[in-house]
């Protein structure tokens, strides 16, 4: 429901809340009051198209906010959470338009695209007039609408799954049988290659192993003979260590007599047999590293060059040779077992197809049974709505040859306006007091299914009065007791059924140097003095007065 339309410095405006009502709402005012700037600025904070026009002369910018409660489930909070948006229950739909022609758009003041602000919109609220744009106009809703009407909605949600499994079925198929076309094409090559690479058995990573460790055995080679002889003047026949520790233990003999002068000495020379030791370690092991068969040398040069000279063959990176070859034993074994899967994929599509063609033809049976019903009950409104020689018709065309998601259908709604005309698509051949009557009946009769939760209706009742208008009134009344509902209204019997009366005028401010409009709810009173003005015009007689209270009491 929608409950505040908030308006800021758009034209003829500078600041103006507007309070609705469960119900009916209805607008009403003296032409060129600012009815169509109120419907501009809501349009606006539904994601319409940006005007700098809409800017009120002197600011900078102006902005519209639009608060909805919404309930848990409903479309928009799913939308919200689709673009990573908080939901918190009151929806709040902001617009700020810039004078220069750019446009901010925000959901409870975060930042978003005007496409999700549209999105959003769409599903809060539906604008008939001359916002069609936003209404049931557009035939890509037409199919949604009927399954709504007929509650047909677990069925497609049915068959959309089947949908999906005909699809991946289908891409599976699809690629295996481009694999095994691209694999016969190249069967003899595949084999060779597949049998070579096979006994190469590449591995990622062996290249850079392998050159590492051949750049250790030819290092070595060449420092071996510096290693030997460091080793051999530390730990050989003429190693100090020998005399260092045999100076050691003489010192170590004498150290009670003068152990002030001898332990320091000691010491020292410990720590030089210490660490000779450890270099005479350090030496054996890198000998050891350097210590290589040559013959190991050779396979790994021989290795290198095989790896080598397969990438530049099959231009690939010697780290992955592994990977192709494993994709040639895959193609390969593909071309050997691909029959056997083919079938097994063609079996397993061909049932896919036929559970999905089967749901679908059923789901298309029910739309042409409701599809009757909808006619029915839509066309019984048409009569007191001075349609009584129009028919309305709900067109659905199956195509098995075009199955979709939702279905094999297309659905249309069609009227014919008098008899022997042709019938066509209703935006296309209702004229636009017609349309918007067409429309008031098919919003009747589907109520609140496919249904946004506020219906806002401008100057449907344009052109017709009294009983006409009275079944207009009636039935946006009718409508308001399952979604709110919103009219712009110039006709008596339409604002008397109303719950809530608002007043829209234009009030001279500045000693007339600008104007402004303004927005008033109506309590009981001037609520009747508004119906009789819209009755008598400009002076309003007793009569008015009186003729506007039997259309209260009749509405009441």
């Amino acid at each position: 429901m929608l409950a505040r339309l908030s308006i800021r410095d758009i034209v003829l405006i500078e600041r103006l809340d507007i309070e609705f009502s469960r119900g009916l709402a209805v607008l009403t005012g003296e032409t060129g009051a600012g009815k169509s700037i109120l419907l501009d600025a809501f349009a606006l904070a539904l994601g319409g198209r940006g005007d700098a026009g809409l800017v009120r002369h002197g600011a900078e910018q102006g902005q519209v906010t639009a608060m909805f409660d919404v309930p848990k489930g409903h479309p928009a909070a799913r939308i919200l959470a689709e673009n990573g948006l908080d939901d918190t229950g009151e929806m709040i739909l902001r617009r700020v338009q810039l004078a220069d022609g750019r446009t901010r758009a925000f959901i409870n003041d975060q930042a978003i695209s005007v496409q999700t602000l549209k999105a959003v919109g769409a599903v809060l609220v539906e604008i008939h007039g001359q916002h069609d744009e936003r209404a049931l106009v557009d035939a890509s809703t037409h199919r949604q609408l009927l399954d709504a009407f007929a509650g047909h909605e677990k069925d497609v949600v049915a068959l959309e799954a089947l949908w999906e499994i005909r699809r991946t079925a289908g891409t599976a198929l699809d690629e295996h049988r481009a694999g095994m076309e691209r694999a016969a094409r190249e069967a003899d090559y595949l084999r060779h290659a597949s049998q070579e690479l096979k006994a190469l058995a590449p591995k990622e990573g062996e290249e850079t192993e392998l050159a590492n460790r051949r750049t250790t055995m030819m290092q070595g080679e060449k420092v071996a003979t510096d290693l030997r002889e460091a080793q051999e003047a530390i730990g050989g026949p003429h190693s100090p260590v020998s005399a260092l520790s045999a100076a050691v233990r003489r010192l170590e003999r004498r150290a009670a007599n003068a152990p002030g002068l001898i332990e320091p000495a000691v010491k020292a020379i410990d720590t030089a047999i210490n660490a000779l030791e450890e270099a005479d370690q350090h030496l054996h092991a890198a000998l050891a590293a350097t210590d290589f068969d040559p013959a190991e040398l050779e396979r790994i040069e021989e290795r290198l060059f095989a790896l080598r000279a397969a990438s530049r063959k099959y231009s690939t990176p010697v780290d992955l040779l592994a990977a192709l070859a494993a994709q040639y034993a895959g193609d390969v074994a593909l071309i050997d077992a691909g029959a056997d899967q083919l079938k097994k994929l063609e079996a397993a599509a061909a049932e896919a197809d036929k559970r999905y063609a089967a749901a679908a033809a059923k789901l298309s049976a029910a739309r042409s049974k409701a599809a009757e019903k909808l006619n029915k009950a839509v066309n019984a409104e048409l009569a007191p709505l001075k349609l009584e020689r129009a028919k309305f018709m709900t067109q659905v065309e199956a195509n098995a040859a075009a199955p979709g998601p939702e279905g094999i259908d297309r659905v249309e709604f069609w009227v014919q306006t008098n008899p022997g005309t042709k019938p066509g698509p209703m935006m296309k051949v209702a004229s636009g007091g017609e349309l918007s009557r067409f429309l008031l009946a098919l919003k009747v009769v589907l109520a609140d299914r496919g249904s946004a939760p506020t219906l806002v209706f401008d100057e449907i009742d344009t052109g017709v009065g009294g009983a006409v208008a009275d079944a207009i009134g009636s039935r946006l009344a009718r409508l308001a007791g399952k979604v709110q509902v919103m009219a712009v209204t110039h006709a008596p019997q339409v604002a008397a059924r109303a719950s809530q009366h608002l007043l829209i005028s234009k009030d001279a401010l500045d000693k007339g140097k600008r104007v402004a409009t303004r927005v008033n709810a109506l309590a009981a009173d001037h609520r009747r003095e508004e119906i009789a003005r819209m009755l008598a015009g400009a002076e309003i007689t007793a009569e008015a007065r009186a003729a506007a209270e039997r259309l209260l009491r009749a509405a009441s």
